[in-house]
């Protein structure tokens, strides 16, 4: 399912706020919309946000009414300051904005050269993105055999992507090829994209999937009811891998039972120059917490710590899958060498 398309001036895409009660698309006309459904949520998701973003900015550059290149490209700066403001951990959004700016900056041409190149840069980032998810789960299938149960984290499928996912489309791929895979989804506090989002993707392609609460991925692992761990990333660093919170716990539970652990993410998700440390890690409402919906389940007053994502160190991840290939553990510094 593609999650998000650029309709002449519109871009239209799945509100996941909505899911999986009901399917609702939603029209973004500005600049100023995209970025307000990306901080609300309703676009979600590393490489989403990215292309979301690439989007953001070519509706900046359809509606402008700029007579000179120069004044085009302030437009399209000042929107990339919207953009870059709304959530600052995953960094596929920062890589889609940058080669936006690059490409805008590159423009030999006029007003309207510049147009067309900055809408059909936006375009093709977003049909990269989905050849690239094809490529990891070509890539990743192998690691998995026929009969196992996999379990993720979060959501790292086609809702998170253009489409066909990351993590997902690793399990899609083993599954395309016949493989009977099983998946064990956790239900991911607070937001719940395991059970709202890969749950629904899941059981749409009628692909075998349990739904567990978080605190259950210890007990299931230790029963042997899992085979392998399959996550996606919203960033990936020298030392280590940025994803939803709670991956570190799963992460840690997958070595104690000698499970491999593997994360599926493309390399617009690597920023290789970058620590843990330098990672700013996203930090949301209290509400999310406090509340199941509209409905309280907490005390008034109640200290709340709630920390989006958490960061797994490298020796915690067997390999990383990404569309050039399989990273595994021992190559990895290798291969942050050779980026860098």
């Amino acid at each position: 399912m593609r999650t998000i398309e650029w309709r002449s001036g519109v871009v239209v895409t799945i509100d996941q706020t909505a899911l999986p009660l009901k399917e609702e698309w939603i029209e973004l006309r500005r600049c100023e919309e995209v970025a307000s459904a990306i901080r609300e949520m309703r676009i979600r998701g590393a490489p989403l946000i990215g292309v979301a973003a690439a989007y953001g900015i070519a509706l900046t550059a359809y509606h402008s009414k700029a007579e000179t290149k120069e004044d085009l490209l302030r437009e399209l700066e000042r929107s990339a300051e919207v953009l870059r403001g709304t959530r600052p951990t995953a960094v596929n959004l920062f890589w889609a904005i940058d080669r936006l700016l690059e490409r805008a900056r590159a423009v030999s041409g006029g007003v309207e050269d510049l147009r067309r190149a900055i809408i059909s840069e936006a375009e093709r980032i977003a049909d990269e993105d989905v050849e690239t998810n094809r490529r990891i789960g070509l890539h990743g299938a192998p690691l998995l055999s026929d009969g196992d149960t996999v379990l993720t984290h979060c959501n790292a499928g086609s809702l998170a992507t253009v489409d066909y996912g990351t993590a997902l489309a690793v399990i899609r791929a083993a599954w395309e090829e016949g493989k009977r895979i099983s998946v064990v989804a956790d239900e991911t506090r607070p937001k719940l994209q395991g059970a709202r989002l890969t749950a629904y993707e899941l059981m749409r392609d009628g692909i075998p999937v349990t739904l567990i609460t978080d605190g259950m991925a210890g007990y299931v692992m230790s029963r042997g009811l899992v085979d392998k761990v399959i996550v996606g990333a919203d960033r990936v660093v020298m030392d280590g891998v940025v994803n939803k919170i709670g991956t570190y716990s799963v992460a840690v539970l997958a070595r104690e039972h000698g499970i491999p652990f593997y994360v599926a993410a493309p390399t617009s998700t690597f920023d290789l120059s970058k620590k843990s440390e330098d990672v700013i890690i996203e930090q949301r409402s209290p509400e999310e917490v406090t509340h199941v919906g509209p409905v309280r389940i907490a005390p008034e007053g109640v200290e709340v710590m709630n920390p989006a994502f958490d960061i797994t160190p490298i020796e915690y991840i067997d390999a990383i899958i990404c569309e050039k290939g399989v990273i595994n553990r021992g190559d990895f510094q290798r291969f942050v060498q050779e980026s860098v």
